[in-house]
């Protein structure tokens, strides 16, 4: 595998950022071996269309592709499917599931996470499922066929869309969430007010406050039984609450680890030599400094510019802010910055009344972070602008941005 003078650039983690990363090595002029290594048999591929576009059969899961095969041959990519079983920072070697082993120059930790599972009985039942892979699009799709009653468990983004592709095609949904709110801290509680009212509005049976106790298969589904009401009959069971970072080949390799794999700045680990990025890395916060994980497609992608230059001996600092968005029927939910730095919030608002748009000040008057959500054709163009500001550390007044008649492009040249 491993025969050329100059030891291989190695990315354990075949998923957004080892792919992007793989791309940038070629890009940014590297000519030695690039050795992706992931554990599932497909190549690189985005995970946001799986809730979406891959349920409803709106998009292939060909067009979910970073890397297609050729483009792999083409920029001399080794894809290798299989598992790292250590990692030697001392020797710079990594050890594969097969008994080989494999130097390096330099190592990218992309491991992402595995979906958090419910520890209770039935739990192990076919029809209860994760949505994190394409394996378990694909499980989940024929399941959701009109009429079939689909039970989601967790309130995040994941049981979100999902419920949303699910009514797309036909199926009765409930969703069940054990807090006394949707989204958690992800979101402020107006904007999970409204989300949640556009759930009931399309027919979503959503319940505050109940979870799943057992799970007892009947026939081809399952009876699901509640901490509080009725049992439910259900065709299919899609679990979404979070993910647990993988960070088991960084503590036994001895890697500072924390909530994630702790790196600096630069996405440096504490081993020289050795990279995290993505939904395992926990890094520095480029507004507050304090650390944070993130796990957006919007962090792989700008995370795996700055560990491809970084591998290749750069020093990029990683100073892009967060960003998310969610898919869900015909509104579009976003959050940028870090609303929690805020000591004021403004509502400003907008011209169609189901929408809503957050800004977030420091004390210094700097917005640090936007929420909003509403009909996508109502909030894109104001969550885009907002999203500059932030961006651009612009500092303003409550009074100003919630004056309707300020245009907030106006902001962003003053």
């Amino acid at each position: 595998m491993h025969n050329s003078q100059e030891a291989a650039m190695v990315i354990v983690g075949a998923g957004h950022v080892g792919g992007r990363t793989a791309q940038h090595l070629r890009e940014a002029g590297w000519t030695g071996e690039i050795v992706l290594i992931g554990a599932e048999p497909a190549l690189p591929y985005e995970r946001p269309p799986l809730s979406k576009g891959v349920l409803t059969g709106a998009q292939t899961l060909a067009q979910t592709a970073i890397l297609t095969p050729e483009a792999c041959d083409a920029a001399r990519i080794t894809h290798w499917t299989g598992t790292v079983s250590a990692i030697h920072p001392m020797a710079r070697q990594v050890s594969l599931s097969d008994g080989r082993s494999l130097a390096y120059r330099a190592l990218l930790l992309a491991t992402g996470g595995h979906a958090r599972a419910l520890s209770i009985p039935g739990a192990d039942h076919p029809a209860v499922q994760a949505l994190r892979t394409q394996t378990d699009a694909v499980a989940l799709a024929p399941r959701l066929r009109p009429g079939a009653h689909v039970v989601l468990v967790g309130g995040g983004f994941i049981g979100l869309e999902v419920a949303a592709s699910a009514l797309a095609m036909g199926c009765r949904v409930t969703l069940l969430e054990g807090a006394p709110r949707l989204m958690g801290r992800a979101v402020p509680a107006s904007v999970a007010e409204r989300v949640l009212a556009l759930h009931r509005r399309h027919g979503v049976d959503v319940r505050l406050g109940v979870v799943p106790r057992a799970f007892e298969a009947q026939g081809d589904g399952l009876t699901v039984h509640l901490t509080a009401g009725e049992p439910l009959q259900a065709d299919a069971v899609v679990v979404g609450i979070g993910i647990e970072p993988a960070t088991e080949l960084a503590r036994a390799a001895g890697l500072r680890t924390d909530r994630g794999i702790v790196v600096d700045r630069r996405l440096a680990t504490s081993a020289a030599g050795v990279y995290a990025a993505g939904d395992v890395a926990e890094f520095p916060s480029p507004l507050s400094g304090l650390p944070i994980r993130q796990e957006t497609w919007h962090n792989a992608e700008t995370q795996a510019r700055v560990a491809a230059l970084n591998m290749l001996g750069g020093d990029e600092t990683h100073a892009s802010t967060a960003w998310f968005w969610s898919d869900q029927f015909d509104w579009q939910l976003q959050v940028s910055g870090e609303p929690a730095l805020g000591v004021t919030t403004v509502q400003r608002p907008l011209a169609d009344a189901d929408a809503e748009l957050n800004l977030y000040l420091d004390a210094d008057g700097r917005i640090v972070g936007v929420s909003g959500c509403g009909p996508t054709s109502a909030v894109a163009k104001e969550l885009k602008l907002a999203r500059t500001l932030v961006e651009r550390g612009v500092r303003s007044n409550a009074q100003t941005l919630a004056d309707p008649a300020v245009k907030l492009k106006s902001l962003l040249s003053a």
